[in-house]
């Protein structure tokens, strides 16, 4: 299995605190892997704190978004921006939240031909429309969620899982980030 995490060489701290040991003790317990993302913030918890704050408070907070809905933003932001790191990662959660390999693999590929209810489809339409061409975004796209069974709050959400998504890929690639190993197996 490969060790690499980032393309940087940047030295993490020699001895995390207290509360970042812990939360990579549950991390271990909970996934069976610390994440390489948590890896490579490590050098700095000032940053690794904010990182994990928002993605717990975006991804496993109450919403009116489910976990996989909030996953599969995660994956078709991704697959548009071609991020191996959350791909591989991301589609591992697919798969799990939906018990379904393959959905996990087309939303990977090309979200518009898994088979998606109306609501997935007009939420993942939206999220990449806001990753391509936010600037293009008006009243009608925020309507067409609306119409989709999405409340104003749920609008937040999404567009807030896919601006931190194509946040953390460009971080991704810029520094050559790369997955763990086992997410290449898992839910299959």
């Amino acid at each position: 299995m490969s060790s690499k995490v980032t393309a940087l060489q940047i030295d993490s701290i020699e001895s995390l605190s207290e509360k970042t040991q812990a939360y990579f003790d549950l991390c271990e317990e909970k996934l069976g892997l610390v994440p390489n993302v948590l890896k490579a913030y490590s050098f700095d918890e000032t940053k690794m704190r904010a990182f994990t704050d928002m993605y717990n408070d975006l991804m496993l907070s109450d919403s009116g978004l489910t976990k996989l809905e909030r996953e599969m933003i995660a994956v078709a932001v991704s697959s548009v921006n071609h991020c191996f790191y959350c791909l591989t990662a991301h589609g591992a959660a697919v798969r799990e939240l939906s018990g379904d390999p393959v959905l996990g693999e087309l939303m990977v590929m090309n979200y518009r031909v898994a088979d998606l209810s109306e609501r997935q489809r007009a939420m993942l339409e939206f999220a990449i429309k806001l990753t391509e061409k936010p600037a293009e975004i008006v009243e009608k796209d925020r309507q067409t969620l609306r119409d989709a069974g999405f409340s104003d709050r749920d609008i937040w959400d999404i567009s807030s899982v896919a601006a931190f998504f194509n946040m953390t890929n460009r971080v991704a690639a810029a520094t050559d980030m790369r997955p763990n190993d086992e997410y290449h197996s898992m839910a299959r």
